[in-house]
């Protein structure tokens, strides 16, 4: 008997499948705070082939999103336990072949479905506790307008590893520039016969296939602060000057990308 699904756990009927196939869609929230680090935590993040950008090395963004996600027909917005999760990544800039990417060196997530899209992307997702104050247009909560206030916080393994409050300014013509160009990620997967060895190495690129979004905002940054965790290193990248901090609201629709290197690491 064959069985279907496109991710594990494979069934005859394909019904328990972590997750669909794509395309997958998004609707949500991102809270952007843009830094400088020492440009050297960032170079020894970046595997061959890649290398740090050229200009501006040590830019880096750490960003919260409150997302909404389904797949085709938008079956798991009625089922929210399958849609909505949340997120934090480090965003750092690398070159390939002379063009600038976006990478996500570190990235939590607090649902299982969204590490398994990872494990297809090439994100280095790992669970953790994300949270970020929502906007709503009545009572405590902030509207979108000049003065509003916003906090995130970042914990993983019962440790916090990030916190973030920030007031709004004024609209933005931009959301940043870190992470503003194709991703670039590595999908790996040690051999079983040959744990020394990779069975999967590939070097992808993937960008939105289709995306809109709503006006951004500049922010002040009030309070930001990383810590130091036994099992992580978020930490070694702390802030030494702030550039700037944004929030936005986006709609993104992801179908895939492009093979830009095989076999460039097969030994670890």
């Amino acid at each position: 008997m064959s069985v279907a699904g496109f991710f594990h756990p494979k069934t005859a009927s394909g019904r328990s499948s972590l997750v669909p196939a794509p395309p997958w869609y998004y609707s949500g929230d991102l809270l952007t705070v843009e830094y400088r680090t020492d440009p050297a935590r960032v170079a020894e993040l970046l595997p061959d082939p890649l290398r740090p950008a050229p200009d501006d090395p040590g830019a880096v963004a750490l960003i919260w999103a409150d997302w909404q996600s389904c797949s085709t027909g938008g079956e798991e917005l009625l089922d929210p336990v399958l849609s909505q999760y949340r997120e934090a990544f480090l965003v750092v800039r690398c070159v390939h072949e002379g063009q600038t990417y976006s990478r996500a060196a570190y990235i939590w997530v607090d649902k299982d479905f969204a590490v398994a899209r990872g494990f297809h992307q090439g994100y280095p997702k790992k669970l953790g506790s994300i949270h970020q104050t929502r906007l709503h247009p009545y009572g405590p909560a902030p509207r979108l307008t000049e003065g509003a206030r916003f906090g995130a916080t970042l914990a993983a393994a019962d440790r916090r590893l990030a916190e973030l409050r920030v007031t709004l300014l004024e609209p933005s013509e931009h959301n940043g520039f870190v992470n503003a160009h194709p991703m670039a990620h590595h999908r790996w997967l040690p051999a079983i016969d040959r744990p020394d060895r990779l069975a999967l190495d590939e070097l992808i690129s993937t960008s939105a296939a289709g995306f809109e979004g709503g006006t951004p905002w500049r922010a002040r940054v009030d309070h930001f602060a990383l810590f130091e965790s036994p099992t992580e290193e978020l930490s070694l990248l702390r802030p030494q000057e702030i550039i700037g901090a944004y929030y936005r609201q986006v709609g993104v629709e992801w179908n895939g990308g492009e093979l830009l290197a095989r076999d460039q690491t097969s030994v670890r």
